[in-house]
């Protein structure tokens, strides 16, 4: 079928490259509309507990959460002054017309909680409309300028002013981080390449995959909500894998030139052969993120509709533009060198570098095999201390306005209640009626005498809805915080009471780990089954997808050790650029696995390939394992260091997670291209022997029909070792 297309890509070459261009520029016109489309959070169930309670009282009693919260300061005057109260005031009138439906200062409810200590500081909790709506900061500008005449300072923060913080700089670090990554990878490309002209192509399909992938999100957009962090994942993984692919392709085909075949069957001979790799390597990497489309939170599902997007628009930009560009191009791929590089002589299969160093490694199994998995192990420990924790504006630069202030009213408002445990409480009777005041005491009264418990409070009803506080000592993440939410949950109903529905931030993360870890199992099933059916489909074997996984667990040990040991722990933190927070986002491990898993099988399929189609012709397990790192070797190690540039490059980003998310994935790169690739594939299959091979009968038969099959055996320069 690859050698089909192929050949029809030959012959409509022009018509795919217009096709190519047309959609490039829909991307740039239409597709990077997308960052104005994008929703804030989706990072809980919203058949949670908590996100129940949140819905009950926002529909029953109205929204009276601080969603945007405005910081006035002024040092010579306080909060006593007559006209302090005026100059706040005057500010709020600027508010954004048509946005909020409730405010609440502290001369509105006369709470100490609104206060700083020093009572020069103040803060305005807004309540909004619609909470998914991003509003910009610079539009608060007309608040700030009212209050800047009077003396004063004015800095907006809350979940909005975090959301908006954060999409402006997701926009502009994804522009950073492609001015940063392109002029490297352009110069790593020539390097590998010694050829502009063919530095260029996988850059070329990269661009592509970028636009690709915005188009892809803008779709998606139109039936679902998007995260706004979406963008930074699935640009990494469009541009990285577009040119991994590029690169396998265009160094198949230069390959293929320099066995003198004519261009346009060169052509024809890299789709049947790379083309058919990038093809099962892309659908392994997408059926892995879609293991991210079981869970019910919004984050996790855009994560898993725009990776599958953006690792199919990158396989399809290169199998069918990238192509189309050989084609055009023919030996003219070789122009434009930089520098001359001595072409190598032909020599014997044990000559190479990656040839002499397998064959090393075989020669003593155990002796590399078993230090190497003890380091992964070492590597891994840090996660049994790890401790899950929810978004926060610490996620933010401490440069970001947003933060600044949620930083502010943690150390100047010693009073302020936004951790409190929040009941909505239903009742049979009128909140406002004696039975139902007496119902709303009794329950306030045994949910404030639980232990760890500090009281519990009445602070809203409306018809035969309330809402109760309960605060307690500590953070909102303590063990502590923690067994009151458990014993509050479990209070049996007084009179008059039918239903009580439990939120606030302890509920959010405690519901969230819930919701998480009972589908983790499920998507683990369906991940692991599905891949090792691909793996089966590529290598004839039962034996190899069952070691391939296992050596993706080790990876993963190791790449959720490092980030629990840097982010959790906060080692490096000065270093990398972020605040720790002694925990880690529970939705993260659960995305870096699905990105993690996919990305160690792209190697494995192309290592592995390159050895069964080698021990199909010698039948020599030893031989086999050799000769196929000696072919991939130089070009695994290039696009593994290509993927680490443009992982690098997006982790620079001000968003703490984007952060750990990089690092996570250049750990699991870096171990699967040394210990993984170098030590432990060839040891474990020299230990294995032709065991590696094994498959029932019924099996063997199916495979050597349906297989995945890239065989090019019958020629004899395929029996010396490929070179870039």
């Amino acid at each position: 079928m690859f050698a089909w297309w192929g050949s029809k890509v030959v012959r409509w070459r022009r018509w795919i490259l217009a096709a190519g261009i047309v959609f490039a520029l829909i991307g740039g016109l239409w597709g990077t509309r997308v960052f104005g489309v994008l929703a804030n959070g989706g990072f809980d169930d919203q058949g949670s507990e908590n996100q129940k309670a949140q819905a009950l009282l926002d529909e029953r009693i109205g929204n009276t959460n601080a969603d945007v919260v405005v910081l006035f300061r002024n040092p010579g005057v306080t909060v006593d002054d007559p006209a302090y109260r005026r100059t706040v005031d005057a500010a709020l009138r600027q508010f954004p017309p048509g946005y909020a439906v409730a405010t609440s200062t502290y001369w509105t409810t006369h709470s100490a909680a609104f206060v700083s200590a020093d009572r020069h500081e103040t803060y305005v909790a807004v309540s909004v409309k619609n909470r998914d709506e991003n509003i910009g900061l610079s539009k608060y500008d007309g608040m700030r300028e009212a209050a800047k005449s009077a003396g004063y300072t004015v800095q907006v923060g809350g979940p909005n002013g975090v959301s908006a913080d954060i999409n402006e700089r997701v926009t502009s670090s994804i522009g950073r981080a492609e001015g940063l990554s392109m002029p490297i990878l352009l110069v790593l490309l020539t390097i590998v390449f010694g050829s502009v002209a063919a530095a260029s192509l996988p850059l070329a399909v990269g661009a592509l995959a970028i636009l690709g992938s915005f188009i892809a999100l803008r779709i998606i957009s139109l039936g679902t909500d998007v995260s706004v962090f979406a963008v930074n994942i699935v640009t990494i993984l469009g541009l990285g894998l577009a040119i991994d692919y590029g690169l396998f392709m265009v160094s198949r085909f230069r390959e293929e030139l320099r066995r003198g075949v004519a261009p346009p069957d060169a052509v024809v001979r890299t789709m049947a052969t790379a083309g058919r790799t990038v093809a099962v390597s892309a659908v392994t990497v997408a059926v892995s993120l879609a293991g991210l489309l079981l869970f019910p939170q919004t984050f996790l599902k855009s994560m898993g509709y725009g990776g599958i997007a953006a690792v199919l628009v990158a396989a399809g930009a290169a199998l069918t533009v990238l192509p189309a560009l050989l084609a055009v191009m023919g030996t003219r791929v070789d122009s434009l060198r930089v520098f001359r590089r001595r072409r190598r002589a032909v020599v014997a299969e044990g000559h190479g570098f990656w040839f002499r160093f397998a064959n090393g490694v075989m020669r003593r199994p155990i002796l590399f095999a078993v230090p190497a998995v003890a380091v992964l192990l070492a590597l891994a420990t840090p996660f049994l201390h790890v401790k899950w924790g929810g978004v926060d504006a610490r996620m933010e630069p401490k440069s970001a306005e947003s933060r600044q202030v949620s930083d502010t009213l943690l150390r100047d408002f010693p009073d302020n209640g936004s951790t409190a445990i929040q009941a909505a409480v239903s009742l049979d009777v009128p909140a406002g009626s004696a039975d139902g005041r007496a119902a709303l005491q009794a329950y306030s009264q045994a949910a404030g005498s639980v232990p760890g418990a500090t009281g519990a409070t009445v602070t809203a009803t409306r018809g035969d809805t309330a809402r109760v506080d309960i605060t307690y000592r500590g953070e909102a993440l303590d063990s502590q915080a923690k067994s009151v939410l458990k014993d509050v949950r479990a209070l049996p109903h007084p009179a008059h009471v039918q239903d009580v529905l439990v939120g606030g931030s302890t509920a959010q993360v405690v519901d969230r780990l819930h919701s998480l870890g009972s589908r983790l199992p499920w998507m683990a099933l369906v991940v692991v089954l599905a891949t090792f059916v691909l793996l089966f489909l590529a290598f004839g074997s039962v034996v190899l997808p069952l070691k391939a996984l296992l050596m993706n667990v080790l990876s993963l040990g190791a790449s959720f050790g490092a980030v629990t040991w840097i982010f959790q722990d906060g080692h490096l933190s000065r270093w990398l650029g972020f605040t720790p927070t002694g925990a880690v986002e529970a939705t993260q491990p659960v995305l870096v696995l699905a990105i993690i898993f996919g990305l160690s099988m792209d190697y494995e399929v192309f290592l592995l390939s390159r050895v069964r189609e080698q021990y199909d012709l010698t039948g020599d397990n030893r031989l086999a394992v050799a000769t196929g790192v000696q072919r991939t070797g130089r070009i695994i190690t290039a696009a593994a260091l290509l993927l680490m540039v443009v992982i690098g490059a997006f982790s620079t980003s001000d968003i703490t997670f984007i952060k750990l998310i990089g690092v996570a994935m250049l750990v699991a790169l870096l171990v699967d291209a040394t210990i993984v690739r170098l030590i432990l594939v060839p040891a474990t299959m020299r230990l294995l022997g032709n065991a590696n091979w094994w498959a029932p009968g019924p099996l063997r038969r199916f495979y050597a029909r349906y297989g995945i099959h890239e065989s090019d055996a019958a020629e004899p320069s395929d029996r010396v070792p490929a070179t870039v």
